[in-house]
């Protein structure tokens, strides 16, 4: 009889274990997912992936990335002829001292000469400028080639984001990384293709 009742206790302990394994099982699910980011905290400090086959010379496509406005703008060959010509008037034309990836650092500040691709963020208190890419005087520059201007402060940028002496800006605005995946599409946020390419 004692064989019989320890058997049965027994049973009876190993299913109300298993139960309680399943129901801790059941209740361990959300409390992992809790330290899994959300959604929008992965689109927030993620990669993020742009278009640019329909872009226009002069256009700007803005895009967002880590909650910052990323401005990708297209230039024409008469815009990127300007830039050797407004070494004189920029704080820092060779961009030393600004904030871009190796691959940036050139008179284009980018991968592809006609495409720029930048934080829309001025450097001075964080407005964000406004893109005037058409060669023509302007009430902020009489001798304007195109570029940017923030109406915040009045900083003024060419069209490759460097900053003009006498604006508040201290130093060029950031281009952040990025990788062409194919001719018409970029990630913003890394500068190597998944795969170490």
């Amino acid at each position: 009889m004692t064989d019989k009742v320890n058997e049965s206790r027994r049973n009876l302990l190993i299913a109300t274990s298993a139960v309680g394994a399943i129901g801790v099982g059941f209740a361990a699910v959300p409390f992992i997912k809790s330290w899994m980011p959300s959604e929008r905290a992965k689109a927030a400090g993620g990669l993020v992936k742009a278009n640019v086959s329909k872009l226009e010379s002069g256009q700007k496509l803005q895009v967002k990335w880590r909650g910052q406005p990323i401005f990708i703008v297209k230039r024409d060959k008469v815009l990127l002829d300007t830039l050797p010509e407004l070494d004189g008037r920029l704080k820092d034309p060779k961009s030393e001292d600004s904030i871009q990836p190796e691959f940036a650092k050139n008179l284009h500040r980018s991968q592809k000469e006609e495409l720029l691709v930048m934080v829309g963020i001025c450097t001075h208190l964080g407005c964000s400028p406004k893109v005037y890419p058409e060669i023509v005087p302007q009430a902020f520059d009489a001798d304007w080639k195109g570029g940017f201007f923030c109406p915040c402060h009045g900083s003024t940028f060419d069209i490759s984001g460097r900053v003009f002496k006498g604006s508040p800006a201290g130093t060029n605005m950031v281009i952040p990384p990025y990788v062409y995946v194919d001719e018409n599409n970029l990630i913003i946020g890394t500068d190597k293709l998944e795969g170490g390419a």
